[in-house]
């Protein structure tokens, strides 16, 4: 009998072991999905983020962008190394896999103003003639596209590497990262800027030394070059990263599988978290040597073909950062205190401008996102921070504050002129393009203020403030509008799902506005350069809210939407965008009309701003 007894329990105990371990994998256990009838998903903001445009396509006027004109730009990734912030993209012509294509890298000492960018791999002629087995094209006069999943190598040596891959498209629908491209070239970013020489540090089959146009890093006569590169390859979790480019069978790469855009963190036992699209993952051993033989799908993760990103933030927690949605948007996040069970989803960007150009495969929204690897730097500041393309057309960062968190018990009470100079907007949530920008600058007073500006006619500058919940909530701020003549600046109330429940507007015509319904009530006229106190005080069980402008009552009226708590107060350049949705065709195969040209340019600079609670 009690050998029986023993016999249940190890049965018990190993029946436990194996469950337990069969659930040892990345999941989301949280009950927040994102509703992709709007943008930002409905979703909670992460407060403090700060969202920024650091390229803007320009075709018509190339020497403001990247001097080339080329639309397509996509698939960033980013490093902090030399207490500077480095951007690597790629880059076509019009389209993805249309050539010719190049990639580009963008500086940043303070994440805050970025340089122009530089070619840091030109353009490459294919040799005519070349062909891909399967497919009946043949290159003639043809160039080369850029795809690459890994884009830096910090070494031992503190050497920076950056790398790129050259592919080949016969055609529009040609696949770059087949196996069958050319190779992957790297080069060394010096601290003083520049850059070493080109070598190709690996090549596909049938090419070689004697049919490429640069030479193998093996030849460089600096041997810590040399060194970095051979450490980078005897890298299983690097080589993962070249999976999809790389003939599949090459002996470089841990796991044979068509799995795309590998992303890893450790774990604190020092096992290895592997992310791919779809959500799939997989956990290494033995520090990414070896993988099981297939991954599977995170549990109630959603998200589709783009990437996901994950790392372990400055607090010693985790966070994925991907689109949770069968679309391209919005930016969410989740958290996680062991990097395995993912608890909630929040919002990061929840934006998406107008697509000013069409082109081969251009997704809308923020996507193919990508933070710091492991390795490869460390900001001071401990946010996390991420990079992204916007449409597959521009390309964004975004900083994100640690601890990630959606909640405040505070209420605001901010006169900007008085914070710390690079302190006033740490509990602001900011998105700005370069032509539509925010930042603290001078009123036309001469004090510091929160400014919003805008020349942009298919973007906007977005400033919002989160604060502790309230049904009952007085806001009182600021605004000295720059014009009466042009541009517009909504002011907007909302719940913690981004629903307005009222809106004012200093309109284009110099009126100061509400909506109130399907149509709006005129409650002043406005003049540029002239100090505007307002004062809104609302009671969501009521729906009645109140607008006081220097001392006076202009406006009683009910909430043109209802809402049952608010927490936040959004001042915007545009009207808010409601294009793409969920029933938007796929591809956009149409430019926008005088897409490169501003509009006559418009300032709004928020000088104080406090909430109170009654």
């Amino acid at each position: 009998m009690l050998r029986i007894k023993i016999t249940i329990l190890l049965i018990a105990i190993t029946g436990y072991c194996c469950t337990t371990r069969a659930q040892d994998t990345v999941r989301y256990t949280g009950n927040t999905v994102a509703n992709v009838d709007y943008h930002n998903g409905r979703l909670s903001p992460v407060i403090g983020v700060h969202s920024m445009q650091i390229f803007r396509a320009n075709r018509e006027h190339p020497d403001q962008a990247d001097a080339f004109g080329f639309t397509y730009n996509h698939q960033p990734m980013l490093a902090y190394w030399n207490n500077t912030f480095y951007v690597e993209y790629l880059s076509d012509k019009v389209g993805e896999s249309v050539p010719p294509g190049q990639t580009l890298l963008i500086t940043s000492k303070d994440g805050a103003i970025w340089s122009k960018p530089t070619v840091i791999f030109p353009q490459y002629k294919i040799p005519d003639g070349t062909t891909k087995e399967d497919h009946p094209g043949v290159a003639k006069d043809l160039y080369a596209v850029m795809h690459q999943r890994m884009g830096f190598y910090t070494a031992k040596s503190k050497r920076l590497l950056v790398l790129g891959f050259y592919g080949i498209c016969l055609d529009a629908h040609d696949d770059p990262n087949d196996g069958k491209g050319i190779g992957r070239v790297v080069r060394e970013v010096y601290p003083n800027g520049k850059f070493g020489p080109i070598y190709f540090i690996h090549y596909n089959p049938k090419w070689n030394e004697q049919n490429t146009s640069y030479p193998f890093y093996k030849t460089s006569k600096d041997k810590d070059f040399v060194q970095a590169c051979d450490e980078l390859m005897a890298n299983p979790l690097m080589m993962m990263q070249w999976e999809e480019e790389t003939d599949r069978n090459d002996l470089l790469i841990p796991l044979h599988k068509d799995y795309k855009a590998f992303n890893f963190y450790h774990l604190p036992d020092g096992r290895v978290v592997g992310l791919w699209k779809y959500a799939l993952t997989a956990i290494s051993t033995d520090n990414g040597k070896t993988w099981p033989a297939n991954a599977s799908r995170a549990p109630r993760f959603v998200t589709s073909n783009a990437k996901i990103w994950g790392q372990r933030t400055s607090d010693s927690k985790y966070a994925t950062v991907y689109n949770p949605s069968e679309f391209r948007w919005p930016l969410g996040i989740s958290v996680s205190q062991d990097g395995l069970n993912y608890t909630n989803l929040l919002l990061v960007n929840g934006e998406i401008p107008t697509m000013r150009y069409g082109g081969n495969y251009k997704s809308y929204g923020p996507q193919y996102t990508r933070g710091i690897e492991e390795g490869n730097g460390i900001p001071p500041d401990g946010k996390l921070w991420v990079t992204y393309s916007m449409n597959k057309e521009d390309i964004w960062v975004s900083s994100i504050p640690v601890p990630v968190t959606d909640v405040t018990t505070e209420q605001a009470n901010e006169v900007f002129n008085n914070l710390p100079a690079g302190k006033e907007l740490e509990k602001w949530n900011t998105y700005g393009s370069l032509w539509a920008p925010v930042a603290i600058d001078k009123a036309p007073d001469g004090a510091r203020a929160l400014a919003l500006k805008d020349w942009d006619k298919f973007d906007y500058a977005k400033a919002e403030r989160i604060v502790h919940e309230s049904k009952k909530l007085i806001a009182d701020f600021t605004i000295i509008p720059a014009q009466n003549n042009t541009g517009m600046l909504d002011i907007e109330v909302q719940n913690a799902s981004g629903d307005a429940a009222l809106r004012l507007t200093f309109d284009s015509t110099g009126v100061f506005r509400a909506k109130t319904g399907y149509r709006s009530k005129n409650m002043l006229k406005y003049t540029a350069n002239t100090s505007y106190h307002i004062s809104i005080k609302l009671n969501t069980d009521t729906r009645f809210y109140t607008v006081n402008v220097n001392g006076k009552d202009v406006l009683t009226a009910l909430f043109f939407a209802p809402v049952l708590n608010v927490n936040r107060v959004v001042f915007r350049t545009g009207d808010t965008t409601r294009f793409p949705d969920a029933d938007t065709p796929t591809d956009q195969d149409y430019d926008q009309p005088k897409a490169g040209e501003p509009v006559t340019p418009a300032a709004f600079y928020i000088t104080s701003f406090k909430t109170t609670g009654y």
